[in-house]
């Protein structure tokens, strides 16, 4: 078994150990969402030695517990299959102000630590992030809790009406996740939500497109 595995194999019995995975979540401080990416009966990565060490830490086990074979983990081999193979680089989930800002990964501090990361989606491109949906301006169709997949190297002139796009506006801490609408030269915004007390934007100046909406990821 490769060291992989064994991470794998021995923090599914600390799942099963305190009841599943939500619990497991609670117990390490992270999101059920992030979890279930490296815990779930099928996890699509890896288990890094920071998260490594943080689950031993969480459960008062020795550093290193998690890369050494436990008693019980040869049951769970037998009982658990393999990890879905994935075909592209994981997408990073960043923050509202972060989005604001983005442009290139070198956009980026070097050393950024990401709490989450989405499967791949090559319609992001090389510098695609993941952002979590808030609010209900954009509902039914994206809700609060939702990720979405935003590609930043998009052409303002490919752009149409009915695209999705992140929005920084300038004195705005964080971006904003509108509909675009493009009417004889000019660009406004729109919620989805029918609702939503604030129908059509103009697109003032000040205000830019960051990003294009490209993908939805969302928890069954």
């Amino acid at each position: 078994m490769d060291s992989k595995s064994i991470r794998y194999q021995n923090t599914r019995l600390l799942v099963d150990q305190v009841g599943g995975v939500s619990s497991f979540a609670d117990k390490i401080g992270k999101g059920q969402s992030q979890t279930s990416q490296f815990a779930g009966t099928n996890p699509i990565k890896g288990i890094g030695n920071k998260v490594a060490r943080e689950i031993e830490d969480a459960f008062g086990k020795p550093h290193g517990w998690l890369d050494l074979p436990q008693e019980g983990t040869q049951n769970i081999e037998k009982n658990v299959s393999d990890p879905i193979p994935l075909i592209g680089k994981l997408v990073p989930v960043i923050s509202w102000v972060q989005a604001g800002a983005w442009t290139t990964v070198d956009s980026v501090p070097a050393g950024t630590q990401f709490e989450e990361w989405l499967p791949p989606n090559p319609k992001c491109g090389k510098n695609g992030y993941g952002l979590e949906v808030v609010g209900e301006s954009m509902l039914p169709d994206f809700r609060p809790g939702d990720k979405i997949y935003v590609n930043p190297d998009f052409q303002i002139t490919d752009l149409k009406t009915g695209d999705l796009v992140i929005v920084s506006c300038q004195g705005d801490s964080e971006a904003t996740f509108k509909k675009l609408i493009v009417e004889s030269g000019n660009m406004y915004l729109q919620p989805l939500n029918p609702d939503w007390p604030e129908k059509t934007i103009a697109l003032e100046d000040g205000c830019k497109l960051v990003g294009k909406v490209v993908g939805l990821y969302r928890d069954v």
